[in-house]
């Protein structure tokens, strides 16, 4: 985790957050231009800005693990929630 530059908030990945945790979308992590996974990730709704809560985790070494945005909720392998970046606000409890 590390400070954003106006000491607001601090940064983590999805796969990172603990159950029933809440981050906030600040990016999508792209490995190429054309990066199908990115690209679906944006298509699915998981854009900057965008709150998305961890409400589940799978039974083996917790992949896949449940999340929900809005009133969606999606099933992602570690590997796809390690590439949304998040941001949370300072002082909240994320892990």
């Amino acid at each position: 985790m590390f400070s954003h530059p106006s000491g607001i908030h601090s940064a983590l990945r999805l796969n990172q957050l603990s159950l029933r945790s809440t981050g906030v979308i600040d990016r999508i992590e792209a490995l190429s231009p054309s990066d199908a996974i990115a690209q679906r990730l944006n298509e699915l709704g998981f854009v900057p800005g965008e709150p998305v809560t961890v409400i589940a985790f799978g039974p083996l070494g917790g992949d896949p693990m449940a999340v929900e945005i809005g009133f969606t909720r999606f099933a992602l392998r570690c590997s796809e929630a390690a590439r949304i970046i998040l941001r949370t606000p300072q002082g909240e409890p994320v892990a």
